[in-house]
């Protein structure tokens, strides 16, 4: 009792003692507790040890699972020993030599375990590196040309860029004018074709800029019957005056279809390959509308949507393909699904330089909008539709005087409609304008005369085909007849009668 009464005791007030051992330091302000160096290297302490004992616990459990299989699978009474172990000793008998190349103080066993292990990731690694292109394409910008069209003033004050190739205006036997399709320029014209083709026919080929492409200004209003009247202005101011032939190749077709339909009195015909049509197109039917759809690819049928629905994501995409100021691949641009000719094609080197340079001279003014206001106008309403080209005889006004005058006149009936000759080509492994479109066009147009071929694609008929174009010309303008002679004024002296000249020297001479 006496040592328990005379052990200190606490009172308030006084400092409690801490031991030693807890990591305290002896007193409050003691070193122990003096800055953070102390809690930072416990951490580290910790952490080690943490990591000690997760590799031992590793170590064990690969042990453990080790013993597992040689109890379970590798005694002789197991199924895999029963139907292997045999087999297996023997090719290692014969592998056996292959030791002496391994070091002394080495486990077989355990060298080749590693050996194989290392063995296996090392093809595994070799396998996906094959697998992928690493090496990265050099990519090439966009370059500028210096501006060097022809251009003309229109009558609302914008500028209209053209090209003309081919005979000059007063030698022309025929003229024809072209609008070029999407993501393209008045540079493309007919891709390949040769100035001694145009002079063997005598032909004179205008093309030019859409509104907003090129060097052209871009229209505040644009639609198909601006374009038709753009063109209209454009034979007139280049001297095109009698009828001209119309061309339209793929989306570039629209156009064409719009000259036939509001300046039918200015075009003598329309040559059409592969010509493009709106994709909702009311008087499709069911069935013709899934052939069409069908063959396009998910992210070609997500942007006709988004021009119909939502045109101002359009922009989006724009900006990060052909406005990106990079070249790329014209299938990957526009979603395009190509067959095995049409990509030969495209590969080749002549179709790379043409597709750059035409690809410069189109987004020459880095505006988004034109090319968002032609994807728009492929799928809106066009104002008119292809059955008003049919050639079809002029209903009569009612009423009795009308009644009255046909029962007595004898005048033909007055025809309606498009009266000159469309010819269309078709390539009939196109993916790009299937074949099931023109088969649509056909139907609205019965008199139209579709040309099918069947081994050509998209762009293998028209881009650089010298034979095929020869058989254009040939199959609208026939024989060739070359140009035009050019006139020549007569400077041969007007022979007059001696007697009259007499006469009228004596009539001039004064009176004497």
């Amino acid at each position: 009792m006496t040592e328990v009464n005379d052990a200190p005791s606490w009172t308030a007030g006084s400092s409690v003692p801490l031991p030693s051992e807890f990591g305290y330091g002896g007193g409050v302000g003691g070193e122990g507790n003096g800055g953070g160096g102390g809690e930072s290297e416990d951490w580290k302490y910790h952490a080690a040890e943490f990591a000690k004992g997760l590799a031992e616990m590793s170590v064990e459990f690969g042990r453990g699972c080790r013993d597992v299989v040689k109890q379970s699978v590798l005694t002789k009474n197991s199924y895999v020993m029963r139907n292997f172990g045999e087999p297996c000793a023997k090719v290692c008998a014969r592998l056996r030599f292959l030791n002496e190349y391994l070091p002394e103080d080495r486990d077989p066993v355990h060298a080749w375990s590693v050996i194989f292990l290392v063995s296996i990731v090392a093809i595994a690694a070799l396998c996906v590196n094959t697998g992928q292109d690493t090496t990265a394409p050099l990519v090439k910008r966009l370059y500028i040309h210096p501006p060097n069209a022809s251009r003309i003033l229109l009558p609302d004050g914008r500028h209209l860029a053209y090209q003309e190739q081919g005979v000059p205006a007063d030698r022309a036997r025929f003229s024809i004018i072209s609008a070029h399709p999407f993501l393209s320029s008045r540079l493309a014209g007919i891709p390949g074709l040769k100035a001694s083709v145009l002079e063997e026919f005598g032909i004179r080929l205008v093309t030019y800029d859409l509104p907003g492409f090129g060097e052209s200004d871009p229209h505040p209003n644009r639609n198909l019957q601006s374009s038709a009247l753009d063109m209209l202005q454009l034979s007139y101011a280049v001297g095109v005056t009698d009828k001209f032939w119309v061309l339209g190749y793929s989306g570039g077709s629209m156009h064409a279809w719009a000259a036939l339909r509001y300046i039918p009195d200015r075009v003598a015909g329309a040559v059409m390959v592969a010509p493009m049509v709106n994709p909702y197109e009311t008087r499709m039917t069911k069935k013709e509308r899934s052939r069409i759809w069908e063959s396009w690819t998910s992210q070609r049928k997500l942007m006709y949507f988004l021009a119909r629905r939502f045109p101002r994501f359009l922009p989006y995409f724009y900006r990060r393909s052909f406005l990106s100021g990079k070249h790329g691949q014209i299938d990957k641009w526009l979603s395009l699904s190509l067959g095995k000719r049409d990509r030969a094609l495209i590969e080749e080197p002549i179709y790379e330089e043409f597709w750059q340079r035409d690809v410069e001279e189109s987004v020459r003014r880095r505006i988004v909008k034109p090319f968002v206001e032609e994807a728009v106008l492929l799928v809106s309403d066009w104002g008119f539709s292809l059955s008003e080209l049919k050639i079809q005889t002029k209903p009569h006004s009612k009423g009795i005087i009308f009644w009255l005058k046909s029962m007595f006149s004898q005048s033909e009936p007055e025809l309606m409609g498009f009266l000159g000759p469309i010819h269309i080509w078709q390539g009939m492994d196109d993916k790009v304008v299937p074949p099931s479109m023109t088969d649509f066009v056909q139907r609205l147009l019965p008199g139209a005369m579709v040309h099918k071929l069947l081994y050509d694609g998209h762009f293998t008929y028209f881009y650089f085909c010298d034979d095929c174009h020869k058989q254009i010309f040939t199959t609208i303008f026939g024989n060739p007849q070359g140009p035009l002679a050019s006139e020549v004024e007569d400077q041969t002296p007007i022979e007059v009668n001696s007697e009259e000249q007499e006469e009228d020297t004596l009539s001039a001479s004064p009176a004497a």
